[in-house]
């Protein structure tokens, strides 16, 4: 017998604040070309090339968290049996938190003893540990930090079925996953399924992310004979057989110096798997249907970057790994998801105990063979096969009960459908319904039925951003019919605009946004636009004014000393930060970005003063050098030509031992 509860986990976390009232309309980089490396098929540079995001939108940014620790009880759905026991965080993306394996009392993943959040995430905020289920593009999962529905069925007495479910917006694509334990065999089974019910092809991301305790001479094993690494962006993917790479077998995590993405290059027809297995012989097997053929390890490596970020993410957790599946080869591709389809898979987690000298005492190939001969004993194909079968047979029932909710945008877009007459999907399966529609679907629910977007006080952030092509000219026939807007009807307008590549309509609203009320919303916009444009000069005097009105909006200020000390007016930032409330002076970012200014400024004694204290901001960038740049600057600035530069107007090796940067700031990873 299997048992579904929803069940609360007091865990110590930290506090994740309010998304950004700050629409991202800085544009993001697509993948420089370098990154793909000289040794790839045009099949793979072809999907490499394809379906990255120039914008998060209409997704808000997570970037307000603070390291300020309280006792949270955080909503978890528990699925448990004789054999496992499997935790999920309902308001972080479904996390799987922990999977139990109950007859050896063996924890599998990698979780922390608080939730830290860090700069890692798609939308900046994101944490450590369990199972995360990215999707979406590049650079973990938009729903990571934020609640999804879980349902309940009941398909035979004592077999119920989780079903996490969410709107992903970033795509207009719904995710859903069943979650399921069986009586026969020791695994927890999931079923990612991606339906897009909309008119076109979208590209489309899926990786599930297991972090592992790392432990001395454990080594990771997959189904493949050949690998790309990626360690150096200049150098881009590089592909090798497996399992040695420089004279090193990089199949043991330990033995890698630096952070590293390894795919492995698991063939067509091959059933991919990847398992961890300690030097003990203990193991945690992730495996799946031929539809999931991406299988990738990344390492933090022993460098003394990959260390402090190991530390930062979880000061208190162990070091980890992570094994990785996704519906690539490797991280850097999308694939389409056709118009009105969907794409599902089923994926077996659990515990394998195998001789660790048959995996690390034989070559690759043996080792491999061995596992695999292990792997059918725990888990034969008929079973995965039942597996698929019984959960493609399900995927279409309505749930009994919904046990939590996530957000109100599928409601908002179930609305949005009613009323235009779209179809293309089913909703009972994935019931949004109108008790998750909160204050930020509220604008746009007053759009569709009363046909205009309520005013606001002109100093209350702005919430619930939406983009597209409907809604633009939903939106678009409102202030035509009302001859006037609000200002933020206009504003949101030129968020729609901009988001459509229409940098002049974008800037001819919010500057009639402006004419309706000026607000800082819409000059911190135009800033932007301005700054994208590399009109410098005028994004500064922008920023400064929308600042200037607003100097306690946290988002705003960093924003603002960005650009400044961009403009080459690092004097003006000096000026407005002895302006600024105590308590925004002390954010790590906005001290760093002090220090910044001083070192522009020739003040050498307040960069000093910065360093010394040894501050890394709770934001800091996963891949950011900030801080080392500014320890070599301020060197260069105290030495002068005592410093030599080379070529590349890098550091050299000789001048680093002369002024090496203190191991605690030291975050560079590649």
């Amino acid at each position: 017998m299997s048992e579904l509860t929803i069940q609360t986990l007091s865990l110590p976390s930290a506090e994740l604040g309010a998304p950004s009232p700050l629409p991202p309309i800085h544009r993001r980089r697509p993948p420089a070309p370098s990154t793909f490396g000289a040794d790839l098929t045009d099949d793979l540079r072809k999907r490499m090339a394809y379906g990255h995001v120039a914008t998060l939108l209409p997704y808000q940014m997570q970037d307000g968290y603070a390291r300020n620790y309280s006792h949270h009880a955080h909503p978890v759905a528990v699925l448990e049996n004789h054999w496992m026991r499997a935790v999920f965080l309902l308001n972080h993306g479904g996390r799987l938190w922990s999977l139990v394996h109950k007859p050896s009392n063996t924890e599998l993943l990698a979780n922390s003893p608080n939730l830290t959040f860090c700069n890692l995430g798609l939308r900046n905020a994101w944490f450590r540990g369990g199972v995360e289920w990215n999707l979406g593009t590049i650079g973990h999962s938009p729903l990571t930090c934020s609640p999804v529905f879980a349902a309940r069925l009941d398909d035979d007495p004592g077999q119920p079925v989780l079903r996490l479910y969410e709107w992903e917006r970033l795509r207009d694509v719904i995710v859903q996953i069943d979650a399921w334990l069986s009586e026969d065999v020791p695994v927890l089974f999931v079923r990612p399924r991606l339906i897009n019910p909309g008119a076109d092809a979208v590209p489309m991301y899926w990786w599930s992310n297991l972090a592992v305790r790392l432990t001395p001479d454990m080594r990771v094993l997959a189904p493949a004979s050949g690998m790309y690494l990626l360690q150096d962006a200049q150098q881009g993917l590089r592909y090798r057989p497996v399992p040695v790479w420089d004279g090193c077998d990089v199949t043991y995590p330990q033995n890698w110096q630096k952070a590293s993405d390894l795919f492995f290059d698991v063939k067509p027809g091959v059933l991919p798997w990847i398992v961890a297995v300690t030097a003990d012989g203990e193991g945690i097997l992730h495996l799946s249907e031929e539809s999931l053929p991406g299988r990738k390890l990344w390492v933090w490596g022993a460098s003394q970057g990959g260390r402090n970020w190991q530390s930062f993410l979880c000061p208190e957790a162990e070091p980890y790994i992570e094994i990785q599946a996704g519906l690539t080869r490797t991280q850097l591709e999308h694939i389409p998801l056709a118009a009105r389809s969907d794409r599902a898979w089923v994926e077996a987690i659990g515990y394998l105990r195998i001789d660790s000298v048959q995996t690390h005492g034989l070559d690759w190939d043996a080792a491999c063979r061995h596992v695999e001969q292990a792997i059918r004993e725990l888990l034969p194909p008929r079973r995965m096969s039942a597996a698929s079968q019984l959960g493609a047979g399900r995927a279409d029932r309505a749930p009994g009960s919904i046990l939590h909710r996530g957000s109100g945008w599928g409601s908002l877009e179930r609305h949005r459908r009613a009323l235009e007459g779209q179809g293309g999907l089913d909703w009972d399966a994935v019931p949004f319904d109108d008790l998750a529609l909160g204050s930020e679907q509220e604008p746009w629910l007053r759009l569709l039925h009363e046909g205009a977007i309520p005013t606001a006080p002109p100093l209350q952030p702005p919430q619930g951003y939406v983009v597209g092509d409907a809604w633009q000219a939903r939106l678009e026939r409102s202030l035509q019919d009302a001859g006037k807007g609000t200002w933020l009807a206009w504003l949101y307008l030129g968020v729609m605009q901009w988001f459509s590549g229409e940098d002049a309509g974008a800037e001819a609203s919010w500057r009639r946004s402006l004419s309706e009320t000026w607000t800082p919303w819409a000059c911190r916009n135009l800033a932007v636009l301005h700054w994208e444009q590399g009109r410098m000069s005028e994004a500064a005097d922008l920023m400064l004014a929308a600042c200037l009105s607003l100097p306690s909006q946290l988002e705003l200020l960093i924003e603002c000393g960005t650009a400044l000390i961009e403009a080459d007016r690092s004097s003006a930032w000096l000026d407005l930060l002895a302006s600024a409330p105590k308590a925004i002076r002390t954010h790590g970012r906005i001290r760093l970005l002090e220090a910044q200014a001083a070192l522009k400024e020739g003040e050498l004694h307040t960069v000093e003063a910065f360093l010394r204290e040894r501050i890394v901001p709770d934001d800091l960038r996963e891949g950011e050098t900030t801080l080392t740049e500014l320890w070599f600057e301020l060197q260069r600035a105290r030495w002068g030509d005592r410093i030599r530069v080379d070529a590349h107007g890098g550091i050299e090796e000789f001048d680093r031992a002369q002024c090496p940067i203190p191991p605690e700031l030291d975050f560079a990873i590649r």
